[in-house]
């Protein structure tokens, strides 16, 4: 192997000037309009999703169209940039569509590779912020595995961010449709993570507008959650990254017997295991990110070792967070319970950590035992 050549198969793990610039960006916008109370209120209401933020962040920042191409409308970025948002909207749990309807099902209809037509033209529309969309599978599905219905019918249930889509996505055995949400019976569940809603979805009866043949629709979806599952990644990393931080403010200035709480060795002990689980957790996000954006041929691979790892450190984090706050990490009032379950209910989704593993080990031609 040349040293060009090595260098080429070496992922940047390092953050760019223009993305460290968006990260701040975003995290002052959410700082402004995402505190506490109101995040707390709001999880707990009818209404979770946050229009008014997602069209700041989406719109007005742009941030809908990362992925998108110039020529369709979007900002030409790559999932680099993207795995940044979605750290900061990790760090503040936002209510908002941007992994299921910026990511998942905005890359869903670039796979199509269309240039022209109904495909590009919702692209267009996704891309400017101002309708969402939601791919119809459960929200557990891997992108290994994927199992299609036969027809646009039957109920498709824990479908993510489905009761606020303008459009919803429905891969079928027949091809890939798109189904204007209002044509459907939409039905919210209640989820785990009330940031991130959740709703069943009744097809029998709707129409749609078929977008691509089945052999197109598989290989979009599979693109579709594969990209999804390695961003997914990085949001937990913001998720973790939240926790730790807020854990070792507080047991700065948490007290007993004296002296702050951070200072007792067995505490010092779990927080610097988790600060060396988050700073792997980190590597692992961004190795996925970076093979996303260059189309590294260990993408799958990369994507695979990023959930089984970051999954994991994201409930980590979150229960220490609750446990070393102490009393006060118990409480409604606080917001680690909210992390807590965003983590947890990111474990399952696009993929088990199982299944993650089990990708591993075909992939680097390992037997199970």
């Amino acid at each position: 192997m040349t040293a060009q050549t090595a260098a080429e198969a070496t992922p940047d793990l390092l953050y760019s000037e223009a993305e460290e610039d968006l990260r701040a960006a975003v995290r002052s916008l959410l700082a402004d309009r995402t505190d506490i109370p109101s995040t707390l209120a709001r999880a707990e209401s009818a209404t979770p999703y946050d229009k008014e933020l997602w069209h700041e962040l989406g719109a007005g920042m742009g941030l809908a169209g990362l992925l998108v191409p110039e020529k369709l409308g979007g900002q030409g970025a790559s999932h680099r940039e993207a795995a940044v948002a979605l750290e900061e909207i990790g760090r503040a749990v936002a209510p908002v569509p941007y992994l299921t309807s910026s990511v998942i099902a905005t890359e869903t209809l670039l796979a199509l590779g269309a240039t022209d037509g109904e495909v590009t033209s919702l692209v267009r529309e996704l891309a400017t912020g101002g309708r969402t969309a939601a791919l119809v599978l459960p929200f557990s599905t891997g992108p290994y595995a994927v199992r299609l219905p036969d027809t646009l019918a039957g109920t498709v249930t824990a479908v993510a961010d489905a009761a606020t889509a303008d459009v919803l996505l429905v891969p079928t055995g027949q091809g890939l449709y798109a189904v204007d949400a209002a044509g459907a019976a939409v039905t919210p569940l209640t989820p785990l993570d009330l940031t991130r809603p959740l709703a069943a979805v009744a097809l029998d009866g709707a129409r749609g507008t078929l977008l691509a043949d089945v052999d197109a629709t598989t290989a979009a979806v599979r693109r579709g959650l594969l990209a999804g599952a390695g961003l997914l990644a990085s949001e937990q990393l913001g998720v973790a990254e939240w926790c730790l931080t807020e854990t070792v403010a507080y047991t700065r200035e948490r007290k007993q017997f004296n002296r702050p709480v951070g200072s007792f060795q067995a505490l010092k002990h779990r927080m610097a295991q988790l600060w060396l689980e988050v700073v792997s957790a980190r590597a692992a996000a961004r190795n996925a990110a970076d093979a996303l954006a260059t189309g590294s041929p260990e993408v799958q691979l990369a994507v695979a070792v990023a959930q089984a790892y970051c999954s994991r450190v994201a409930v980590h984090a979150a229960e220490e967070c609750v446990q070393l706050h102490g009393g006060i990490g118990m409480t409604w009032e606080h917001p680690a319970h909210l992390y807590l379950k965003r983590a947890k209910s990111a474990q399952i989704a696009l993929g088990s950590a199982g299944e993650h593993r089990a990708a591993i080990a075909d992939l680097a031609d390992l037997q199970a035992p």
